[in-house]
């Protein structure tokens, strides 16, 4: 039984392009508290993401981040590759701050860094390879959003999104729907017209 309002609910188009990204596809391993959010395991021993639940969580995500009144202490973290290009496009879209690459340790704590910054929300791409900056805000009581896998470590994380975080294609399109969903809960665009911006652009290319 989904708890998302009716207006918020999931269409079918982007069921099929969760679908299309392989969105859906966890890892072989499973962290215990990520076990509520699996459907079920194939025949390969692969994880089975709940995709409504994917879709709740995102929506969750996408209202904090509203509630923040000024974008720009919204900073979103990736230090894969594959987030890179798409915590850039989501910080131009949305106003957030961008950390793309590696995360400095004390950005959050050491004020007298010349890069200190006091965010109030964090975005994550991976709990696991975000390790250091979610660690930095427990300390500072930054609340955390993270997109998880199966496997993903949920210590410190308080609206985890389940999702494939290490496919190309599915890191590209969760932030491309997280962004969207934020400016459609802002009111910048309508939820009854197609966003005129492509997935492609968030998604990472081969330099």
């Amino acid at each position: 039984m989904s708890h998302t309002p009716a207006a918020l609910s999931v269409k079918e188009d982007d069921i099929r392009q969760f679908l299309a990204c392989q969105t859906h596809l966890g890892t072989k391993g499973l962290e215990f508290k990520m076990g509520s959010y699996v459907w079920k395991r194939n025949t390969n021993g692969v994880h089975i993401l709940n995709l409504g639940k994917t879709w709740e969580k995102l929506v969750l995500a996408a209202r904090v981040i509203v509630a923040i009144e000024n974008p720009a202490e919204v900073c979103v973290i990736s230090a894969r590759p594959y987030g890179q290009r798409a915590v850039l496009k989501f910080a131009s879209f949305t106003g957030a701050q961008a950390l793309a690459g590696r995360f400095t340790p004390g950005t959050f704590t050491n004020q007298i860094q010349k890069n200190f910054i006091e965010p109030r929300l964090l975005v994550v791409n991976d709990p696991r390879t975000d390790h250091q900056a979610i660690r930095e805000a427990s300390y500072v009581n930054i609340p955390v959003i993270a997109f998880a896998n199966s496997d993903s470590p949920l210590r410190f994380v308080d609206v985890a999104i389940p999702c494939n975080n290490k496919g190309r294609q599915s890191v590209g399109l969760m932030w491309w729907m997280l962004c969207r969903e934020v400016l459609r809960l802002r009111g910048t665009i309508r939820r009854d017209v197609p966003w005129d911006v492509m997935v492609d652009m968030f998604i990472y290319r081969d330099p």
